[in-house]
């Protein structure tokens, strides 16, 4: 049972731990993944607690698992909704660390995660970094999905 990647979340960095595989009629080896809302609240937890700026994807995830336009949290971080836009498609290098400190407090606010860090924590973590490290989700117990810290 290898780790699965995770790309219809909309991110390229997902892997999923512990997943069985089966055999279809074809003969390729698929995977099913119950519990989707679960699986993308462990997503956005590991989002939230990494440390280093998030990327415009991991944004873009945030974002619309908030049920949230680009004004609506523009409106929020205090910018434009085309500096959320720039930010989605990666066009500046790199999110505001204020800005990106809020929208991870809004997120585990709004999607009512469990929260172990403290906002100074939040805000020493949105700061640029060289992790990029996968984003690995334990998916032995689909009813319980959680993120695996992350190895540098």
């Amino acid at each position: 049972m290898s780790a699965y990647r995770y790309t219809e979340s909309g991110l390229d960095n997902v892997m999923i731990q512990g997943l069985n595989y089966v055999r279809d009629d074809a003969g390729n080896d698929v995977v099913t993944i119950p519990n989707i809302d679960g699986l993308h609240r462990a997503i956005a937890a590991g989002i939230i607690e990494q440390d280093g700026s998030m990327t415009g994807k991991e944004l873009r995830f945030l974002r619309t698992e908030m049920g949230m336009t680009q004004a609506e949290l523009a409106a929020i971080v205090h910018r434009e909704a085309l500096a959320i836009s720039r930010w989605e498609r990666g066009e500046v290098e790199q999110i505001d660390a204020n800005a990106e400190t809020l929208i991870r407090l809004v997120a585990r606010e709004t999607l009512k995660l469990d929260g172990h860090s403290s906002v100074k924590d939040i805000a020493g973590r949105s700061v640029p970094s060289a992790i990029t490290s996968p984003l690995v989700i334990d998916g032995s117990d689909t009813d319980n999905y959680r993120p695996l810290p992350r190895v540098a």
